[in-house]
């Protein structure tokens, strides 16, 4: 026997690739070996960047005794949840259905069949808080399971009936309209927290796609509440210790409600959603912090997140070695005042203590605190803020970095594709266009391949071997669409359509309805399916966005069918858990305004297609480009010429066209602008 993880892409799996554990990955053949060896399977599920599921290795998985009592009486299955999001999601549903909560790591007691019949999370080496320890729980798994079998089947029977009978109907009639959205605002008034911004109390999550909700509905309706919740959110994160204050990004959330300490991993997926957010705000409202948050976001995963393939990594661990060489949380980023003092100098150290909010107690812990702008300081001279970032992160340079969990994922670089691609336009950055445009290569070359479907993951220019979720498909196809409307290069819409015309054949059910994996995917003990937004947008909001917008550009019957059916579940479920849909929400407000479609007969790049971008109207599709090619690249611009030889405008919505224009002004104002 030996640990089977070696030949394995993951980051996480390599992790435990020398654990004295028989680590299998998930595989027909573990549960096949367990059948063989009459022994349950233990899952356990987690990812890189977790915290706690490095303490667990650590205590558990890396000790010798409780290695061998494992690979005694179990087969150990290691997965990685942003790998294999399918098994992580259906396991996770049955842990917080037996439960009441969840998290990583996920620790799961399988039968051979895979079905599930004992669950937890973290478990200590030491009995602990009534919570028994790892050992007894093993111990106590091995006797049900020699002394009570036809009690564990029972079990595992009744939670799989349970799990399937949880399938969801698709979320009620016809497509959510003004009064769903309307509730939906109401909704996320009553929950919005007025003293920090944000919603919800602690632990508190930056709640990008809910933000994309409330600067839409502003812009179709005029509503000063939305715009004002939003404008102040963003503010709150970007004065927090959520933010990077030196090198820029968001970490994960904010563990109190205000936006003080973060849990410190910094995911790729937060940041490209953030990015486009502030992007989006400064849009709307021109103000200079959000210009200043979306650039350096930007800048952030280019410097810190790409790959030598021109991808993006998906996170940054929250550890890493502290000045006595203890793997602890946060230390690559916290200050106390004796670092200021031994970088900045008495004077400085004292101006920068006040401006970054650095006590002599900490606001973090052993006296250390967390970089935020408190702004109880008055207006700072902006000069000698620089100059102290500036010394305080070369120094900062000077430290152990966190560890990077380097494998490429689809869907959370098809985020990035579109906030970089995005970002370069607004600003006139088009170095960040081209690194957009680079991730988007690296999709086509590596994760579509040769096989014409999604590859889930990739590292160091290798397709792993999971196949793509509907996630995948729906964020690498808004990605597509963003890169097509900044770059007029309509092969990204070609592109994204492939990918669309997948999702209609395999991911879409009776009645509009989405699944999470393919119909010809590994069946697992429930097909997996969550219109719910978390972290991410889900796979099937996502995907009705594209949907959407892809129909906008096409005028394709089917696209626009596919996508009013989705956003039935925004329909019912918008008015009643907003901060849950808040993507789903985003999209409906787009179909409220059409969307709009703009066609920029010239060049792309020029002002008419710059204004066009920066337009507000809820989800508008441009297509720009001139001569006689245009129309070949995007339907939209077939039959519109240039009027009097000028570059010329054309908006449409709800098969009605205004009068084209070449005016820029008169452009911006038909936009929203």
């Amino acid at each position: 026997m030996a640990n089977r993880l070696a030949q394995t892409t993951s980051p996480y799996l390599l992790q435990h690739a020398d654990n004295p554990v028989d680590w299998w990955p998930w595989s027909p053949e573990a549960f096949e070996e367990a059948r063989k060896r009459d022994v349950p399977v233990l899952l356990s599920v987690g990812y890189a960047s977790c915290h706690w599921c490095h303490v667990m290795a650590h205590e558990s998985f890396e000790d010798e005794t409780v290695a061998a009592y494992l690979n005694a009486h179990f087969v150990p299955v290691k997965v990685d949840r942003e790998e294999r999001p399918d098994v992580d999601a259906v396991y996770m549903e049955a842990v917080q259905a037996a439960t009441g909560h969840g998290g990583w790591p996920m620790t799961v007691f399988l039968t051979a069949d895979a079905e599930p019949f004992y669950f937890g999370t973290y478990f200590p080496p030491e009995a602990r808080h009534g919570s028994p320890s790892f050992q007894q729980v093993l111990e106590g798994v091995v006797a049900a399971w020699t002394d009570r079998r036809e009690e564990v089947a029972e079990v595992a029977g009744r939670i799989v009936a349970d799990l399937a009978g949880r399938s969801l109907v698709h979320g009620g009639d016809g497509v959510p309209g003004e009064q769903e959205t309307a509730q939906a605002l109401l909704g996320l008034t009553r929950e919005y927290d007025e003293q920090h911004g944000g919603f919800g109390g602690a632990p508190k999550f930056p709640p990008s796609m809910a933000v994309e909700f409330l600067l839409r509905h502003y812009a179709r309706t005029g509503s000063e509440g939305a715009l004002q919740m939003a404008a102040d959110t963003c503010s709150a994160m970007a004065r927090g210790g959520i933010y990077d204050q030196l090198g820029g990004g968001f970490a994960r959330y904010s563990v109190d409600r205000e936006w003080v300490v973060p849990h410190f991993e910094k995911m790729l997926y937060d940041n490209a959603l953030l990015c486009r957010v502030y992007a989006h705000l400064w849009r709307t409202t021109g103000s200079d912090e959000a210009r200043r948050i979306a650039l350096e976001t930007a800048d952030f995963m280019v410097r810190e997140l790409r790959t030598a393939e021109g991808g993006f990594a998906s996170a940054l661990d929250a550890d890493s070695e502290d000045a006595d060489g203890r793997h602890v949380e946060g230390a690559f980023y916290v200050w106390t005042p004796g670092q200021l003092r031994e970088v900045l100098g008495e004077d400085d150290a004292a101006f920068a203590a006040a401006y970054f909010g650095v006590t002599e107690e900490g606001t973090f812990e052993e006296g250390a605190s967390v970089l935020r702008l408190p702004g109880d300081t008055g207006p700072a001279d902006a000069a000698r803020v620089a100059d102290v970032r500036a010394r305080l992160l070369a120094a900062r340079e000077e430290r152990p970095r966190p560890g990077r969990d380097d494998k490429v994922v689809a869907a959370w670089n098809g985020l990035a594709v579109a906030a970089l691609a995005e970002t370069g336009a607004y600003f006139d950055r088009p170095d960040l266009v081209e690194r957009a445009t680079e991730a988007a290569d690296l999709l086509v070359r590596v994760h579509l391949g040769e096989v014409a479907r999604l590859t889930r993951t990739s590292k160091d220019g290798r397709a792993g071997d999971n196949a793509g979720v509907l996630e995948d498909y729906g964020d690498v196809a808004e990605g597509f669409l963003a890169l097509a409307a900044v770059t007029g290069e309509g092969a990204w819409l070609e592109f994204a359509g492939f990918l669309l015309d997948i999702v209609l054949e395999q991911f879409t059910g009776e009645g509009g309805q989405l699944y999470d994996t393919a119909h010809d995917a590994e069946q697992l003990i429930r097909r997996p399916q969550d219109p719910t937004d978390s972290a991410t947008p889900s796979g099937w909001t996502a995907a009705a966005g594209a949907l959407l917008s892809y129909a906008a550009y096409t005028g394709s019957e089917a696209h626009r069918t596919a996508a009013e059916g989705a956003l039935g579940v925004v329909k019912a479920l918008g008015p009643r858990v907003p901060r849950f849909v808040g993507w789903g929400l985003a999209v409906a407000e787009a179909l409220l305004d059409g969307p709009r479609e703009v066609a920029v007969a010239g060049p792309v790049g020029g002002e008419l297609h710059r204004t066009a971008l920066l337009g507000r109207a809820p989800g508008a599709v441009v297509a720009a480009g001139e001569g006689p090619g245009a129309g070949a690249e995007f339907p939209l611009l077939v039959d519109r010429p240039q009027a009097g030889g000028e570059p010329t405008a054309y908006v449409c919505r709800h098969f009605v066209c205004d009068a084209p224009t070449t005016d820029a002004a008169e452009l911006a104002v038909k936009l929203g602008g």
